[in-house]
Parts: structure tokens; sequence; C-alpha cells
């Protein structure tokens, strides 16, 4: 199967299954649930839902058993882009090709909705029934790890508070969190739905780790060579801003040459691992391939 029709099948798998994680849509305000499902249900890629769901089946797992972290992720992943938005964060009014949340359901509004899908993640991990209580302690730590103060929240505290880049260092560090963190956490869940072994979890996170790193990069380079029409979000808001992003530091033929390489590190790390890791390894040359 092609990767194209591997990633269309799995995002499908993903759009059937999601509803499944929401609260019943009687329980809470009806205005909450427009905007919450407004954002989630906007479109998007859904890479990091079905970065967990091929982990899980390259470690020889179920998709059942991943559908919960994987829906848990793409709620924190929503939530993330809807408070950046926000006029307080990147101030934009475009989403995946439509109006952002607070453009539509107000500033409050927004804000509840991020926050009600960053809480109900961790209890669609939790009420998941087919995953053990070690399993879910386990991608609760992931999970709060890679979305907290260590992990995605530090990149954007870090974004929005550093006026003047110079030290690579320092761009890598809020990239590695903003960005790769979830990216790390994805494809980590998957494998530990699927019971894999440290050896394995090692290799996997070394894989994604540098999967992550190549997606941001390419973001960098999209926002300054697509269109919103391409992107179905405002290009070039980070230089609008002020932001030093990977190709106002570097330029646009150093970015792409840190795609390449840092895409054949995310293969490289699967080569070294026992198994057939053919998907992820496709999903890797994808992403680092990607034009919106």
């Amino acid at each position: 199967m092609e990767i194209r029709e591997y990633l269309a099948a799995q995002q499908n798998y993903f759009e059937r299954n999601l509803a499944d994680f929401l609260p019943n849509s009687g329980q809470y305000p009806q205005i909450l649930r427009q905007a919450m499902e407004y954002s989630l249900y906007a479109g998007g890629k859904r890479l990091r839902p079905v970065l967990t769901l091929a982990t899980a089946e390259a470690c020889g797992g179920q998709l059942s058993a991943a559908m919960a972290p994987a829906a848990a992720l793409e709620m924190i992943h929503t939530y993330s882009l809807i408070h950046d938005d926000l006029p307080a964060m990147d101030d934009d009014d475009l989403r995946r090709g439509k109006p952002t949340c607070h453009k539509v359901f107000g500033d409050g509004m927004a804000i509840l909705a991020g926050d009600a899908l960053l809480t109900h993640a961790f209890s669609a991990v939790a009420q998941a029934e087919n995953l053990d209580a070690q399993q879910v302690v386990a991608l609760v730590r992931e999970l709060a790890g890679a979305a907290g103060p260590l992990g995605m929240v530090a990149g954007q505290a870090l974004d929005i508070s550093v006026t003047e880049i110079k030290d690579p260092t320092l761009l890598n560090r809020i990239h590695r969190c903003k960005t790769g963190a979830l990216f790390s956490a994805a494809v980590r869940c998957g494998a530990i739905t699927a019971r894999a072994s440290n050896l394995v979890l090692d290799g996997l996170t070394k894989y994604a780790d540098a999967l992550g790193f190549a997606y941001q990069v390419v973001d960098d380079i999209l926002d300054v060579t697509k269109t919103s029409a391409q992107l179905g979000k405002n290009p070039g808001s980070d230089a609008k801003q002020g932001k030093v992003t990977f190709v106002t530091l570097y330029g646009l033929d150093e970015a792409r040459s840190m795609v390449h390489a840092e895409t054949q590190r995310a293969v490289t790390a699967l080569t070294e691992l026992p198994g057939d890791w053919s998907v992820l390894q496709d999903l890797a040359l994808f992403i680092g391939q990607r034009s919106n």
C-alpha cells in the first residue's frame, strides 16, 4: 500500500472512532461542545494520532487499544492550536482553512474549549477499556510530560518570552519542546499500547525525536514558500511577530538540508531495531517531503 493510501486509511479509522472518546453530548453545555467539536473536527493531517496507530501496529499491537491515546493526543494538539491562535498568543484568524475558534465563539469560549479538550484527553485514556492499569499510568505519564511544563508548554513559554534568538541551541530547545514533545509522545504511546520492549521503545524515541524536529523545520519552510490557500492558515505569522525560525536563522537551503539530515536520522534509528518498520520509515520520508 502506498503511504498516502495508508495515511488515508488510518485517518479514516481514526475519524470513525474519535467520537467514542468524547463526553456524551447531553452531559455538558451545548455551546462548549460546539466550540470543542468545531476545532476538533476541522480537519488537519491527524499525523500525531496516525503515528500512534502506526507504531502500535508496527510493534504488533491492536488499533483498538491505541485509539484512546491517539484520541487524547489529537485533543491535546487541538487545544494547543486553539490557545496558540488567541490574541494574547499568535493572534491568528485562520486555522485549517476556517476561522479560528475564538473568531467564531469568542476568546472566553475558545479558552474554555481548549481547557476542556486538554483535561478530557486524560479521561479518555483513564477510561479506556482495553488497556490495563499499568499501561494507563504509563500513557498518562507520557501525555502529561509531553503537554506540560517540561514539554509543549515549556516550548510555548520560551516562544513568547524570548525576544531575540542568537543561539541555535535555544531555537532547537523551543521546538523540541513545542513540537517535538507531542511527536515523541505519539510514537511512545503507540509502543506502550503494544507492550513494546525497552529496547524498542528507546529506538522509537530516537526516531520520533528526529521526526518531530524535521516536521518543525518543514513547517518553517512552508511558512515562507506557500500561500494561505495551500496551508489552510496564514503564512508569515512568525515573521510578522519578529520570531526567529529555522529559515530566518539558517536560510532556505540550509533548512532543507536539515530536514534531509533529520529524516535520515529517523530512518536510521529504525534500521537499528529488529523487526519490520517500513511503514514508519515511509511516514518519516513523507513528513520530510510534505507540501502542507
